[in-house]
Formats: C-alpha cells, sequence, structure tokens
C-alpha cells in the first residue's frame, strides 16, 4: 500500500494524457462443445480480474507515460492470447519478459509461442508464460488495448424457420470475448465471419446431395445493408438464390490461428411463391400479357407489390411496377409488355410481401424469357422494306462482289509497293558493296606503286 502511494505522488507531477488501457477477457479452452454451449468451460481455467493483473482506468495509471505498454501476468495460466493492434505498416512489436528477455517475431521459441504478424496487429499465443510484469514495445495504437483472447463467439439471431429460395435476409450479429462483448472496433481486422449454408441431403427434397454454399460475409463498414460503420454491430445479408430444400446455416469465426463455428437448427428453404408466365399476341400491333401467379401455400397474396424490367430483342429496357391487383383474383397479376419485334424478351421481377405469419419479406423470382418468331406479316413488312421485288438483294450482292474486288486490289498493290522497296533496297546494299570494293581495289594497288617506287 505504501508502495502505491509513492508511484501515485511520483506519477502525479506529470500531466501525461490517457494513450493506453490494458483490459482483459476470460481465457478458456478454445473448442467448438464450448463454443456451442456459450462459453460455458471449466471455471479453473477461467481468466479474472482476480488472476490476471493489469492496469486499471484510474487518476493513478490514466498518468503513465505511453511507452510503459505493462501488464501483469498470473502464474496459474497454462495459455494466453494475446492482441496487440500498432499502426499501418509498422513493424511487429517485441515482448519484454519480466526478466528482461525479449519476444521477437522473428526469433522465438516456437514449441512455446505461436505468432501472426499482420500490417495493422500482431497475435501472439504463449504457452506457459513467465509470470510477472510484461511490456510491449512497438508502434502501439494509442487508444487501443491489449486484447486477452479467449472464447470468441458469435451471437446471432435465429434465421425465420420458413424462407424461400430467391429470398434476402438481413441478419445482424455480435461478438463475445468469452461472456463479454467485443467493443473495441480494431477487432474487424482480426476476425472473419463467413456463413456457408450445408445440405442436410435429405432425399426427400431438391438439394439432396448439393455442395456447401457460402452464402455471405458479415461486415461492419456502413455499406450493404449494415446501417453503421464501426458500431460493433456486425450485418449479414443473406441473398437465398439457391434450390429449395433443407439447409443448415453454419456461421464461421475466422482467426489468424484458428477457427471456430456455431451451427443453427437447419431451415427449409421453400420454392419461390411466384411464377412467371407469358401470353403472347399472334399479332404485331398488339402487346403480349405478363402473367405472374402467386402460390398462396406460405403467403398472403394481398400483400404482394411487383417490380422489374423488361428487355426487349434489341436491348432495350423498360422498367415497371405492379402495386395493385386492379380487378384481378388476389393469386395473379397482369401487365403488358410492348411487341416490339421479333426475338428474345427478358423478364427480371422483385416481389414484396408478407408470409401468413405476417413476416415481411423480398425476393427475386428467377429471370423469365421467352421468344417471338416472325409471322408472317412481320416478314410480309421486312421484305416491302428490305428485299422489295429482287432487285435490293441483286444491289447487295453486287456490292459485296464489288467490295471483295476492290479488298483484293488494294492487298495486291500493297504486295507490289513492298516487292519494289525490297528491291530498291537489295540494288542499294549491291551498289554501296561495288563502291567499298572500288575504292579498296584502288587503295591496295596504289600503296603497292608507292612501295615499288620506293626501292
Amino acid at each position: 500500500m505504501e508502495i502505491n502511494k509513492q508511484l501515485y505522488y511520483k506519477i502525479q507531477q506529470f500531466n501525461v494524457p490517457v494513450l493506453f488501457i490494458v483490459t482483459f477477457a476470460f481465457i478458456a479452452s478454445f473448442n467448438i462443445s464450448a463454443f456451442e454451449n456459450s462459453g460455458v468451460e471449466n471455471s479453473s481455467k477461467k481468466l479474472n480480474k482476480n488472476t490476471v493483473e493489469y492496469y486499471q482506468k484510474d487518476n493513478i495509471t490514466n498518468q503513465i507515460p505511453y511507452f510503459d505498454n505493462r501488464f501483469r501476468l498470473d502464474a496459474k495460466l497454462d495459455e494466453i492470447t494475446l492482441i496487440f493492434y500498432r499502426k499501418s505498416g509498422s513493424k511487429p512489436i517485441i515482448l519484454i519478459r519480466p526478466d528482461g528477455s525479449k519476444i521477437r517475431v522473428n526469433k522465438f521459441d516456437h514449441e512455446k509461442v505461436e505468432w501472426f504478424d499482420d500490417s495493422t496487429f500482431d497475435m501472439i499465443k504463449i504457452k506457459k508464460p513467465m509470470p510477472g510484469p510484461w511490456q510491449a514495445v512497438g508502434d502501439i495504437l494509442p487508444h487501443s488495448q491489449i486484447l486477452v483472447v479467449s472464447d470468441v463467439t458469435i451471437a446471432v439471431e435465429p434465421l425465420p424457420e420458413l424462407a424461400f429460395s430467391g429470398e434476402t435476409l438481413k441478419v445482424e450479429g455480435h461478438l463475445f470475448n468469452g461472456d463479454e462483448a467485443i467493443k473495441t472496433p480494431h477487432f474487424k481486422r482480426v476476425v472473419k465471419l463467413d456463413v456457408n449454408f450445408y445440405s442436410t441431403n435429405n432425399s426427400l427434397y431438391e438439394n439432396f446431395g448439393a455442395d456447401a454454399i457460402k452464402v455471405t460475409s458479415f461486415r461492419d463498414d456502413g455499406h450493404s445493408l449494415d446501417e453503421y460503420a464501426n458500431d460493433n454491430t456486425f450485418t449479414g445479408e443473406f441473398v437465398l438464390d439457391f434450390a429449395p430444400g433443407e439447409w443448415q446455416p453454419v456461421y464461421l469465426v475466422k482467426l489468424p490461428m484458428t477457427t471456430r463455428e456455431l451451427r443453427q437448427n437447419p431451415i427449409l428453404l421453400q420454392k419461390t411463391p411466384v411464377e412467371i408466365s407469358v401470353v403472347k399476341s399472334q399479332e404485331v400491333d398488339k402487346p403480349h400479357q405478363l402473367v405472374l401467379t402467386i402460390d398462396p401455400s406460405y403467403v398472403d397474396p394481398s400483400s404482394f407489390i411487383f417490380q422489374g424490367k423488361f428487355t426487349f430483342p434489341d436491348r432495350q429496357v423498360e422498367p415497371f411496377s405492379i402495386i395493385e391487383a386492379n380487378g384481378e383474383t388476389k393469386t395473379t397479376r397482369t401487365t403488358s409488355i410492348t411487341n416490339t419485334e421479333p426475338g428474345i424478351y427478358r423478364i427480371n421481377v422483385s416481389a414484396f410481401g408478407k408470409t401468413i405469419t405476417g413476416r415481411e419479406f423480398r425476393l427475386v423470382v428467377q429471370e423469365f424469357t421467352f421468344n417471338v418468331e416472325p409471322t408472317n406479316q412481320t416478314m410480309n413488312s421486312s421484305d416491302t422494306g428490305v428485299m422489295g421485288d429482287g432487285v435490293n438483294t441483286e444491289i447487295t450482292d453486287d456490292i459485296l462482289i464489288k467490295a471483295e474486288q476492290e479488298t483484293e486490289l488494294a492487298l495486291l498493290a500493297q504486295q507490289q509497293a513492298q516487292d519494289e522497296k525490297e528491291q530498291e533496297t537489295m540494288l542499294f546494299i549491291i551498289v554501296g558493296n561495288a563502291v567499298i570494293i572500288f575504292i579498296a581495289v584502288v587503295l591496295y594497288f596504289a600503296l603497292r606503286r608507292k612501295k615499288v617506287k620506293t626501292k
């Protein structure tokens, strides 16, 4: 107690702002069974405030200088995993043991230490750590925490028991470290949250024998369906655009050194409750009719509204919407499709409605296409406008033949020009060599004659 008072009076002499907070969580065996049972483990392996001495956030330790990134490990710890958040692109930290020895990223006992270094954090697992005060040295973020990792889990709201193929679900989840919620926004750099759907291989359903499907990854960045960035609420956008049947959702929590999973109860994915059909027009000046048929087995037909687009054979796009039944039966909706020309028409539709239990949903109906064959009327119209008495056909053939001939003549002229150029080059080389040889012969005889006169 006397030592703490002395430390208090010494530290009060300095007005150093809070630059570092060391927190803790629970340390436990990292196994799937514990994960599925919401972190119920052997209490003798847990980490609590009494077994780990760390610097509390109070008037004394708030004045500890930033470079004193100190924390204390208890003698009873069999294993501990620590995460240090540091400036992006900085070098990995250095750990200093109580005896002054150092643990570096490129120099440690591989039997006792595991080290994962990223551009923004270090994750270090230590077996039988030396008891006493430790220190971390490096570009650690001023307002980050030394996080003691135990049983990292995700808690998510259960999926609806009844869902539809083509539906999009919004699911929110929160991360927990042991029994405590992870509130630091830096942790999302460490963990990756994926969701896979596995077929239960029930032969009664269409997805029997289907492969696993990665549905989504949770995010906390304020994009897509995530409402606010860095609010520690992770949002998953589940697009169920696969075969109906019985599926089991599996949530994967991926850390650099381990992966854990949470399995929820299987859900039954029903067929899309909307079917598209088209009544094709037999006359050029009359539109086709789009018919949307609603299966009332699991949905309320009167709650449906539709929005979509038509893509015509010439790739022009026309949006449409159907808000009310307009005197039709409760289970059908219709609208007109302009009959522009023969070819392939594409229909894309999104539906919004309620289930019979009152749950709001939205889904995308699988794209529907239909082909309109040319009729006699359109062929005659085309013949009159393009072919006319066969005259235009003959003119077109003459133009094509003339174009081919002109192309051949152009290629021939180009080849001749290239040959002439090559001949000129060869002639220049021959003349040049002859001149050089002539000069050499003249010099040879001139020198020889001079030599004879000298003698």
